[in-house]
């Protein structure tokens, strides 16, 4: 279904982002952070984010990039492991990994030091991308196998609708028609009724953006669904009952709101969906659940462990990070606020050292090392979402977001007794 649209350059307008440098800050042990200690400039922020994202990138994207990921790691399994193919990991990992590092990756080069390693790291996850695909690499990924592979191919390609002129453009022939078969063959995998449609729906967003055959019906019934199952104030159910975790934050409100964005940008034709009418509605519920989420965030940073898949860490924050990287944050959420009290939960999490084990790979766990807390679908692979709480490295040094004052987020100034500002619930 094409409408007459030239969809094969639409790519090309969908990406964001500007640029960033920092210096690299040490890791170790830390006691938990004073709630009332002095917040840090932008500038700290930004340098002790983009060395957590360098972490959890250096280790993935240099071997694979080499062929050598699956050879040299064997990530953890959950204790309570189900018993699938456990190279199903290496396509988390990456997937995860590159979907939230895109807006960074997509900054453009500079003589920085921080720009040398961005050139590094890009260069490294083309040639990553090249081997996922490759049925002759060693790191040829588990496209053929368990189902999980449809979950983790959502992030594989909104990475390049996110991020198409520095992840998608560069790549050569061969290796874009390979991603092209491959998201196809995974149209055989029929998704559980919830959050698993969303994933089903990028990868068809990310073939119309692309100017291939793609299945619209699968996009404008899972739009609807997500309408269906929206249950107000911010929140979606997780399918028809609603369920209190962090998957509004982890797949549903960012991948909702990017597929819509995607259309907008290119104007399908649907029988009865207005997709400019729905994406300016997924917007206003994605900032009240926003503001959620900062109100969630203690005077230290640390917030509430709710729900399953809690190793995902930072990924929690998916959605400020989002709305900070489109300009789309509320006139409530000021980006002073929203970066400190983020880099403050950062900061909470990865106090502890043993939340990369010795060579350099995330472990399963929340605020340290603690495989106890997997689920029965974890692994090491899957810890790589965290990089989604990473989206506002996207934006440039100079950007308000990076270089407005520090301020108190609700929490602490609720505990600090100071006046903070009263919520209400919203009708949208």
């Amino acid at each position: 279904m094409s409408g007459g649209i030239d969809r094969r350059g639409l790519i090309g307008g969908l990406a964001m982002g500007a640029g960033l440098a920092a210096a690299a800050p040490a890791y170790g042990k830390a006691a938990p952070r004073d709630p009332q200690a002095p917040l840090g400039d932008g500038a700290g922020d930004r340098a002790y984010s983009l060395d957590l994202l360098r972490r959890m990138a250096e280790p993935v994207l240099g071997r694979m990039a080499r062929g050598v990921l699956q050879r040299e790691w064997k990530p953890e399994l959950s204790p309570t492991w189900d018993g699938r193919n456990p190279r199903v990991a290496y396509l988390e990992a990456f997937g995860r990994l590159i979907d939230g590092m895109a807006p960074w990756l997509a900054l453009p080069d500079d003589p920085s030091a921080e720009g040398r390693l961005r050139a590094t790291l890009r260069a490294q996850a083309l040639a990553s991308y090249a081997n996922a695909v490759d049925p002759k690499s060693p790191d040829y990924l588990l496209w053929r196998g368990h189902g999980q592979a449809l979950v983790d191919s959502a992030y594989f390609t909104s990475a390049l609708l996110r991020a198409p002129k520095a992840l998608w453009e560069p790549l050569d022939r061969v290796t874009k028609t390979r991603i092209v078969e491959e998201i196809k063959q995974l149209r055989r995998i029929s998704p559980p009724y919830q959050n698993w449609l969303l994933f089903a729906a990028m990868n068809e967003a990310f073939l119309f953006a692309i100017g291939e055959d793609w299945d619209p019906m699968r996009v404008d019934l899972t739009i609807k669904k997500m309408l269906e199952w929206y249950v107000g104030d911010g929140w979606y159910g997780d399918g028809e009952h609603f369920h209190f975790d962090y998957y509004n934050s982890y797949v549903i409100h960012p991948m909702l709101a990017q597929i819509l964005a995607t259309l907008a940008a290119g104007k399908p034709s649907f029988n009865n969906l207005r997709v400019a009418e729905v994406l300016a509605l997924e917007t206003k519920r994605m900032q009240r659940y926003a503001e959620n989420l900062e109100r969630m965030i203690g005077p230290d940073g640390a917030y509430a462990a709710i729900g399953r898949s809690l190793t995902y860490r930072i990924a929690v924050h998916q959605p400020l990070g989002y709305l900070a990287w489109h300009g789309q944050l509320p006139a409530t959420l000021p980006p002073g606020q929203v970066r400190a009290a983020t880099t403050a939960s950062q900061r909470r999490v990865f106090a502890d050292p043993s939340n990369f084990d010795a060579d350099g790979f995330l472990t399963i766990g929340f605020t340290r090392h603690q495989p106890s807390l997997g689920d029965i679908y974890s692994n090491a692979g899957s810890m790589y979402i965290a990089s989604e709480g990473l989206l506002a490295l996207g934006l440039a040094p100079s950007d308000p977001y990076w270089t407005t004052p520090p301020q108190s987020w609700t929490m602490r100034k609720a505990y600090a007794g100071e006046d903070f500002r009263k919520d209400y619930y919203v009708n949208y």
